[in-house]
């Protein structure tokens, strides 16, 4: 087989492959297996159908097709080795030349990574929050706590953001058609946290027990999307929260200390953990937006518009804005994979077994599965490379935030070690 890699722009190149006759014959013979399995033939078996009498009934252009759509995927991988070209996305693959006896020709059109040098990522600078706990940030979190110890009392009073509302819920069309998804009787529900439907808090704020609202809500998918429906709402009982008491009793019943003290002190501790962590995760957001900003280069537009184009095959609607804002994440996504794959390159980053494990634990509860059964599903979908190049990627970061400057809003310098120490801890 010879090929040659024809580059027709920063980011496309064409390979050019001819593949020798008698290097069809092990294709050929298998497509001659295959149709003598699907052909039904009087005074022969299934399978054992001559070559000759196949090219008689069949036709011998049938069998040179199902050779050719045989061998073309094993040699394109093998004209990739050749002309060490990475492909990304998919290939426009023409058959120049197939003729008995002679040899295949075949062009494959593919984007390819742009070649490109690596901006200077040691110097970045950027700034986060303070990781400060304040007082009314511990007494937020325990009137949170004290929230979920909450007793529910009747009132009679029109009903206001934070009360528990109990509601039936009766949906109609126009045409006075119920709608049994959204019907409902004795549902509980916190007004203000805008949990339910469109217009549902605004509709029955103000309203007291036994009293009925109406409003409209127009789904934008299902199967009544754009139809305006009808909601009506009775609310059954406006109920008031009553909280406990922020006292040493509340401590001792909802944690493992004896006094309100300690569990403010507990939960001051807790929260500049998070701030910590908050910290970190803000830090290499921005290093990375930084580092974006540093590179240049060209991208595939074939993978940028395939990229786009699979989003709303999936069902995805949205107006010319929305596609827009679409094309603009496949293309920063599309240049911040190629720039951190270059990256891990230059840093020869690799990544081990152990990573793959911790990576497959954390990420297996997400889709339900146990660790080795979610390993299983991305072999077999093919998906594991995948995987491995994301943790990859996300350690090339790793390694440019290592060598960023970060501060906090106060000026101060942040210990990025001592968040990743405050990481493996949460994690572990």
């Amino acid at each position: 087989m010879k090929s040659t890699a024809e580059t027709l722009s920063p980011t496309r190149v064409k390979l050019t492959v001819e593949v020798p006759f008698d290097e069809l014959a092990p294709s050929l013979d298998a497509a001659y297996q295959a149709i003598a399995k699907q052909v039904s033939i009087p005074g022969f078996r299934k399978g054992k159908v001559p070559a000759r009498i196949i090219d008689q009934r069949v036709g011998r252009g049938a069998v040179l097709e199902e050779a050719v759509n045989e061998v073309l995927p094993r040699a394109y991988e093998e004209a990739l080795r050749e002309n060490s070209v990475v492909p990304l996305g998919r290939p426009d693959v023409e058959v120049t030349e197939i003729s008995d006896g002679q040899a295949l020709t075949f062009t494959a059109e593919v984007d390819v990574r742009p070649e490109f040098d690596l901006p200077d990522y040691s110097g970045i600078v950027v700034e986060v929050e303070d990781a400060e706990v304040t007082d009314d940030d511990v007494e937020e979190q325990l009137t949170g706590l004290r929230g979920r110890f909450a007793s529910l009392t009747p009132v009679e009073r029109a009903a206001a953001d934070g009360d528990v509302l109990l509601v039936d819920l009766l949906g109609h069309e126009a045409d006075g058609t119920s709608v049994e998804d959204l019907s409902g009787h004795a549902l509980s529900y916190e007004l203000g946290t805008d949990g339910m439907l469109p217009g549902f808090d605004d509709a029955v704020r103000g309203a007291t027990a036994g009293e009925t609202r109406t409003f409209e809500f127009t789904p934008e998918g299902g199967e009544y999307a754009d139809r305006p429906l009808t909601v009506d709402v009775t609310v059954s009982a406006v109920r008031e929260r009553a909280l406990p008491d922020a006292d040493d009793d509340f401590a001792q019943l909802a944690s493992e200390f004896d006094t309100i003290a300690e569990l403010r002190d507990d939960i001051r501790t807790r929260l500049g953990r998070v701030r910590v962590l908050e910290q970190g995760m803000q830090a290499r957001g921005k290093v990375h937006d930084a580092l974006l900003g540093l590179a240049d280069f060209p991208l595939p537009e074939g993978v940028v518009r395939q990229e786009v184009e699979e989003y709303f095959a999936d069902g995805h609607a949205g107006d010319d804005a929305h596609r827009a804002d679409v094309e603009r994440e496949a293309r920063d996504g599309l240049r911040s994979r190629l720039l951190l794959d270059k990256i891990a390159e230059a840093e020869e980053i690799s990544v081990g077994e152990s990573e793959l494990s911790a990576w497959l634990l954390q990420n297996a509860p997400r889709y339900g599965m146990s660790p080795d059964a979610f390993a299983q599903a991305l072999v077999q979908a093919g998906q594991l490379p995948m995987a491995i190049s994301d943790i990859r990627r996300g350690k090339a970061l790793a390694v440019v935030t290592s060598k960023a400057r970060v501060v906090d809003a106060s000026g101060r310098p942040v210990d990025l070690e001592s968040v990743d120490a405050e990481l493996r801890a949460a994690e572990g």
